[in-house]
Order: C-alpha cells, then structure tokens, then sequence
C-alpha cells in the first residue's frame, strides 16, 4: 500500500468498476507508483464478471462467485473507493461531478462503464424489456422475474432478442435455470415456452457458420423457438411484435 505520508503529486480517477479499472488496481496494488493517488468512483460496490452472467443466471454460480467486491480490492491498491454514481465531467476545471457527493478533481481521469443494447429505435423496449447490461440491474431484476415465474400459474413465454453469443447464451441459461427450478418444485416444465429473436438469417453471425449450426441443433433438442431475420419491432405489456407482423404474446 502507498505510504501516506507520500505528497500528492497526481490525481488518477476511475469512473466504473469494470474489468480494465479491475485490473488497473490489481496493477497498483502489486507495483504502487510514489505520488499516484487513484481514486475511484463506483455506482455499486460489488462488479459483476460479465463472462460468468450466463453461469450465474442458469444457477451454476452464487452471486459471491461472479462479483468482485471492489473494497478490498481498493484497499488493496491503496485507492480511495467513492460508492457514487458519476453524472457529469467538468473537463475546464477537471472535476467528475458526482450525484452525492463535491466534485472530485482529476488529472487523469478514466471511464469504464460497459456498453448498454440500443433500444431507443424499438418502441416500447425501454419500458417493458429487461436489458441483459447494465449487468449489476439485470442481476437485481433476473432475480424478481424468477420469482414471478413461479408464482404465476399455467403457460408462460421468455424471448431473448438478439441471437449473438451473449443472447444465445442468456436464452440457454435461461431456459436451464427456470425448467430445474420447475422440475425441483415438481411443475411441468414443458409450460415454459422459450423464444430467440434474430435479425440476421442465421444464429451466431459473427462466428463460423459451423458453429452456428451445432448451436443450431442444441436450440432445436431444447425446443427453443428462433425467429430469423426477424428484427424486433415494437414491444407493450403484452407481448412482441416482429418486423413482419408475427407477434409473440
């Protein structure tokens, strides 16, 4: 850890726990740099390891598992953690400005937030789909929507938009997840129905068409129901419609 009697030279503030500020204080925690202070600020104290999300929402992780607790971690790197979100940057005067807190002055400064799905240009998306990111809110609202499956009675649907490997991934979990919870509670499984919406021809289109094909296979043994080249095209509180007109209740 940083002597603290060592004077401040520069500031280096972090916005985001992602996985990069993860491993920039894994880095100052083993080689500290004399009259670095880092700093950083962070909207949840717990981040999640987005490659264990789909582990974790089929119910092979506890949620212990697939997190990092960033305060030891900070202590660790001898680094401020701020438990803040980030609002705004005042680049002329080098400030982050913080929802809670005074400005936090910088020099260097960093952000590392994650990527949110574009759903502005679907109507109805933003109020009535779960986003897979943010992570740290899908893994709050995954858990409700757990419990209202099964509580509810009778036939129910869950479609997954978007059919790269993170949607592929997610409606197999998914799926895993709610049928071996049904299977536990000796419910029928077969009520749960379970859809993949794909706007390319094919699954997996970023990957060899190969590939495609053995997840193809495994979707269809699953009795996933995919719907190719088939963007979606506005969603309400009763179901999603497809480019196309096929609508999913």
């Amino acid at each position: 850890m940083q002597q603290e009697t060592m004077p401040v030279l520069k500031d280096l503030v972090l916005i985001g726990g992602g996985h990069s500020h993860v491993a920039v204080l894994k880095r100052f925690g083993m080689e500290p740099i004399p009259g670095v202070r880092v700093t950083l600020i962070a909207r949840d104290v717990h981040t999640p390891y987005s490659g264990m999300l789909p582990g974790f929402v089929a119910g092979h992780y506890q949620f212990d598992q697939a997190h990092v607790d960033l305060r030891p971690l900070c202590q660790f790197a001898g680094a401020r953690l701020l438990h803040d979100e980030a609002i705004g940057i005042d680049t002329a005067n080098r400030h982050v400005l913080c929802r809670a807190r005074p400005p936090v002055s910088y020099d260097v400064l960093s952000i590392n937030i994650g990527s949110r799905p574009g759903v502005a240009g679907v109507p109805g998306a933003a109020n009535f789909t779960l986003p897979v990111k943010p992570i740290n809110r899908f893994v709050e609202h995954w858990t409700g929507l757990v419990e209202r499956v099964l509580k509810q009675s009778g036939p129910q649907r869950i479609g997954v938009v978007g059919a790269g490997a993170g949607g592929v991934e997610m409606v197999l979990a998914a799926q895993y997840r709610l049928r071996y919870l049904f299977n536990e509670r000796g419910r029928d499984s077969e009520e749960l129905e379970f859809h993949l919406v794909s706007r390319s021809e094919r699954i997996l289109p970023a990957f060899e068409e190969g590939v495609g094909a053995r997840f193809e296979k495994v979707l269809e043994e699953r009795g996933i129901m995919v719907h190719r080249g088939s963007a979606a095209a506005e969603v309400n509180r009763d179901g999603l419609t497809l480019v196309g007109g096929l609508r999913i209740e």
